[in-house]
């Protein structure tokens, strides 16, 4: 079997656009996951303007999952002609933009496949927007371990893909590799650092998991909302750093004075494909604030994280987008169209930033931001063969709520028509949440000394928490407003 035989990979290799600001910076980086093949009908203006978007929002470059098929080579050339400067740049801020090459699936791979991948890596290396670390062009992936053992793959990256590129071609290798970390002894010669793809979610948590560390409240889980016994439960999986620490410590197996150390973080994770498709239908518990639990780790963690990539900024088959829903779905998603996720965004920037700087920045604006699932959890889609969704039963029907305030201030929530619940919060970030009303929608204002400072109302056509779905929908209805009347 060939070395390269049997798996699936993505390998981040070039920039494309933006200044490079950051080239050879031994500084912290965040960046976004990009699904180059749900772009193809972009235009220069997409491109810009979700670079702006990205780089207003404390995002310094964008990892492109580039894969085989022409829509993605599409955009790629798409990319480069917005490089040569037949569009202006974007003025704010400088964009670090990261190639991407990934296969979804276990293929027999040739000698021809491996010089697809030094390709991607001869052809920018030199390029003023390439991240460099050391000097080398910095390179990732998605999986790649899966072949008959790591040592045989080992040995196919490293004579088909590490050897051969040398000089101004040399990568740092930082792949994503989905092996039991006690073999990274084996990857000694090729890896130098590791990207803890898994590590944005509690994967391990399921409904079996839950039951066994809850013992007698294992039955509560069929509730709509649930004890702050079970939430706590529940939450002590969320956002964690065990697994980041373990892919740490397994670094220790692998030579070398500069290893790097790759986290991810996700606000989200809902996949609903029949048999027939892809054959997903599961979801990952990011309830109680995930997303926000999650930055919060890794920024108290940071002396140990060189990179945090954000997973992803247009995934919409996996719900985990938090750019906007524009270009092409892959075929079969209806989950995403209507979710918008860009309140996720506009809170990221206080937190990259804050990773980045090693000190939460000052909130200098009132913000608000709410979501929710579409329907109850225990709902019955009256149109939908495939089912519910695996691990359903740990979600919640719960509006969930983050106030970024300036000064002290009271914030009311409502999810039905005599639901309102009334909070006074302090200056800074609080979490909030209430249960889901069935049939109504959601709403929330910010009042001051008596004074309105800001509202959010989507309204019944953009969201309701329908108990009859024709489908099962787990992704989030996310909305937010700022005081300057910013909303969505």
């Amino acid at each position: 079997m060939h070395a390269l035989a049997l798996i699936h990979f993505l390998v981040t290799v070039a920039a494309l656009f933006g200044a490079a600001a950051k080239r050879d910076d031994s500084g912290k980086l965040v960046v976004a996951h990009v699904i180059v093949g749900n772009t193809y009908p972009y235009t220069i203006d997409n491109w810009t303007s979700d670079i702006q978007l990205a780089s207003d929002n404390g995002i310094d470059g964008f990892a492109l999952n580039v894969g085989p098929t022409p829509g993605s080579r599409i955009a790629l050339l798409t990319l480069s002609g917005f490089d040569l400067g037949t569009r202006p740049r974007p003025t704010s801020g400088s964009l670090q933009a990261l190639h991407v090459v990934r296969h979804d699936g276990p293929v027999l791979y040739a000698s021809s496949d491996a010089a697809t991948l030094r390709n991607y890596i001869t052809s920018y290396a030199t390029h003023p927007n390439q991240l460099l670390v050391n000097g080398q062009v910095f390179a990732s992936t998605f999986s790649g371990s899966d072949c008959t053992s790591a040592r045989v793959f080992c040995q196919g990256w490293n004579s088909q893909f590490i050897s051969q590129l040398t000089g101004q071609n040399a990568v740092h290798f930082v792949p994503s590799f989905f092996s039991d970390t006690s073999a990274y002894s084996e990857f000694d010669g090729v890896m130098d650092g590791t990207f803890n793809w898994n590590g944005g979610w509690p994967v391990s948590l399921t409904v079996q998991s839950a039951q066994s560390a809850i013992q007698g409240l294992g039955s509560a889980l069929g509730d709509a909302t649930f004890t702050a016994q079970l939430e706590s439960v529940l939450n002590s999986s969320i956002g964690t750093f065990s697994t980041d620490q373990t892919y740490i410590s397994a670094l220790n197996a692998v030579s070398g004075d500069s290893k790097t150390y790759m986290a991810s973080v996700s606000p989200w994770f809902f996949t609903h494909y029949p048999q027939s498709s892809y054959n997903k239908n599961w979801l990952y518990l990011m309830d109680n604030q995930g997303y926000n639990t999650r930055w919060e780790t890794l920024i108290s963690n940071r002396d140990s994280v060189d990179i945090v990539e954000i997973v992803t900024w247009n995934d919409y088959g996996e719900s985990s987008y938090i750019g906007p829903v524009e270009g092409a779905q892959p075929q079969g998603t209806t989950w995403a169209t209507g979710f918008d996720h860009t309140g996720w965004l506009a809170m990221t920037k206080y937190y990259a930033t804050a990773f980045k700087t090693g000190a939460y920045p000052a909130i200098t604006q009132d913000q608000l931001f709410m979501w929710a699932r579409p329907h109850p959890k225990d709902a019955q889609a009256s149109n939908d063969g495939t089912g519910p969704p695996t691990s359903y039963q740990l979600t919640e029907d719960a509006l969930w709520a983050v106030a970024f305030t300036t000064q002290p201030a009271t914030v009311a929530l409502t999810t039905g028509s005599g639901t309102t619940q009334t909070v006074d919060v302090p200056a800074g970030v609080t979490r909030l949440s209430m249960p889901l009303t069935a049939g109504a929608g959601m709403a929330a204002t910010m009042t001051r000394g008596g004074a309105a400072v800001l509202s959010v109302s989507p309204g019944a056509d953009a969201f309701t928490f329908n108990p009859n779905p024709q489908t099962y929908n787990f992704n989030a209805f996310v909305a937010y407003a700022t005081a300057n009347g910013t909303t969505s």
